[in-house]
């Protein structure tokens, strides 16, 4: 049956206006439901669902509607995501950072748009989607990996996928999922079933490729072994940035929580630790030049007979500042140290400082903090630790750098009292479950607030905390000296999949410029609304 002819005739504005309204208000309400799967709330099989009306929302425009519908989008998901930034800065650097953040997925939607011609569309969408992912956890000033789709994923059915290639791997098996799904769908409501059958098998290759990636063997490199850790949850004098001001209290905090550990390892009521952890600025008062501060932790250290790694800021010759972690030797005192490799911008340093400060006067409690050197492992009772601190734990290659050097145990001390009861704490959980199960290594959290945890290679919360309350956990942890599949290939999937996304949209630009120049009308078709 031949097909029906097209109306060269577009249609009036009213209804171009009415159709593309209903698309935002379509991407708006995705980006809203995408937020809504990420933690605290355990609605990851959201995201799937996020992705299949945007699709086919996303289908029958050109490369400029894609990009308005991919930013509206982002706005729907960014801007309650991080709403934790703008807690104690005010909301207009929260919603500058989230402006700016979504020209990237806007980037994606017309990328997506422009795929979506071409067949086996949500394959080259969900690529697009990754190429989106790397570019914006890379710039500016260091990216923010924050709010990729795998890090919502650390209870779902695709977290397996994280081991064979990564978070890349993990966000696009479920962006994949999604697509597959609203084309399938679009498929059947127009009664094409003959080409239902490439979404379909796009569909069920992702739903499989989470359970397929737990059988996948990793490279065993030495037998496993025991380690008991301890995490130390101080606590805070008070929510947000000024907890700062009582930095003694804060000290005081995690020497008087450590001896009652001590105390219940004497009663045996605890096991004796190998290794303690604290938390990101556990001592905000630099141990090297303040005496008092140096012996309150060697009290600790002592009571508690084993190394602690104690977060710290330490002011360096030129008078900058180190965010470090240092191991601190319950006979020698500090023995090693590990400064932070990647400092956040707009918090421990803030660049254009000068532009900045005329939008808001929060420019000039930034820090001056300065990188540290080194792949960011600390060895402590007898094990090689990876150490990210806070929010190194979002970046790839930090992690991966450590679990080469050796770590066999990673260490996420972290700071979340400055975000108060916000879901940053969650969030941040979240990407350290992940990592746990991608390079195959138990994972440990220490927060000056909660919520601390104690995260197993499978990605399961073995032990937690609450949110500002002192407490301990103590844990018996084996150590594996593994590889996984995504240490091994590191970002090797990630610029696969890039490639893979832009050299789609070079062939959908390249097919529709070859169409314009044969006899199909300008203006028709799908892209009637564009």
């Amino acid at each position: 049956m031949a097909a029906p002819a097209l109306d060269p005739t577009p249609p009036p504005a009213r209804t171009r206006v009415a159709r593309l309204g209903g698309r935002l208000l379509l991407a708006a309400a995705a980006g809203v439901l995408l937020y809504v799967s990420f933690p605290p709330r355990d609605l990851w099989w959201l995201a799937p669902l996020v992705f299949a009306v945007l699709g086919p929302t996303l289908r029958g425009v050109r490369a400029r509607r894609g990009f308005l519908l991919g930013w509206v989008f982002a706005l729907g998901f960014l801007v309650p995501l991080l709403s934790w930034t703008g807690g104690f800065v005010g909301a207009l650097p929260w919603l500058a950072l989230c402006l700016f953040e979504a020209l990237f997925f806007g980037l994606a939607g017309a990328g997506m748009a422009v795929t979506a011609r071409l067949p086996a569309a949500p394959l080259w969408g969900a690529a697009v989607w990754v190429g989106m992912e790397a570019v914006r956890s890379r710039v500016p000033f260091g990216g923010l990996p924050w709010g990729r789709v795998g890090f919502g994923q650390a209870e779902g059915l695709f977290l397996p996928a994280a081991s064979v290639g990564g978070v890349p791997f993990l966000s696009f098996v479920t962006v994949l999922a999604g697509l597959a799904l609203g084309e399938l769908a679009r498929r059947l409501v127009r009664r094409e079933i003959g080409g239902a059958a490439v979404p379909a098998v796009l569909l069920v290759l992702a739903l499989v490729a989470g359970p397929l990636a737990a059988l996948v063997p990793v490279t065993v490199n030495a037998p496993d072994r025991q380690l008991t850790v301890a995490a130390i949850q101080g606590n805070v004098p008070r929510l947000g940035l000024d907890f700062n001001a009582q930095r003694r209290a804060v000290l005081d905090n995690h020497v008087r929580v450590t001896e009652q550990l001590a105390a219940d390892v004497a009663a045996g009521r605890q096991p004796q630790p190998d290794v303690v952890l604290w938390p990101e600025n556990s001592s905000d008062i630099d141990p090297f030049r303040n005496p008092d501060a140096a012996a309150e932790i060697s009290q600790a250290a002592a009571a508690v007979r084993a190394p602690i790694l104690v977060g710290t800021v330490l002011v360096n010759s030129d008078r900058t500042t180190s965010n470090s972690v240092l191991v601190w030797d319950p006979v020698q005192g500090p023995v090693a140290r590990n400064d932070k490799r990647r400092i956040q911008p707009f918090g421990e340093y803030m660049p254009w400082r000068s532009f900045f400060r005329l939008f808001s006067s929060y420019v000039d409690r930034a820090g001056n903090f300065v990188p540290g050197p080194g792949p960011g492992v600390l060895q402590a009772g007898g094990a090689e630790i990876g150490i990210t601190i806070c929010w190194e734990v979002a970046f790839d290659d930090l992690v991966a750098d450590s679990v080469d050097a050796g770590a066999t145990l990673l260490a996420v001390p972290s700071n979340n009292a400055t975000f108060g009861l916000s879901e940053m704490t969650y969030q941040q959980l979240a990407m350290s479950r992940v990592r746990a199960v991608e390079h195959d290594r138990p994972t440990v959290v220490a927060t000056t607030s909660g919520v601390s945890a104690l995260i197993d290679t499978q990605g399961t919360v073995t032990g937690r905390t609450g949110q500002f309350v002192p407490g301990t956990l103590v844990g018996v942890e084996t150590l594996r000296d593994t590889t996984t599949l995504a240490t091994r290939l590191r970002s090797g999937p990630e610029w696969v999949l890039t490639a893979v996304g832009v050299a789609a949209i070079a062939a959908a630009v390249v097919g529709r410029r070859r169409g314009r120049a044969g006899s199909h009308p300008a203006g028709t078709g799908e892209d009637i609304d564009g």
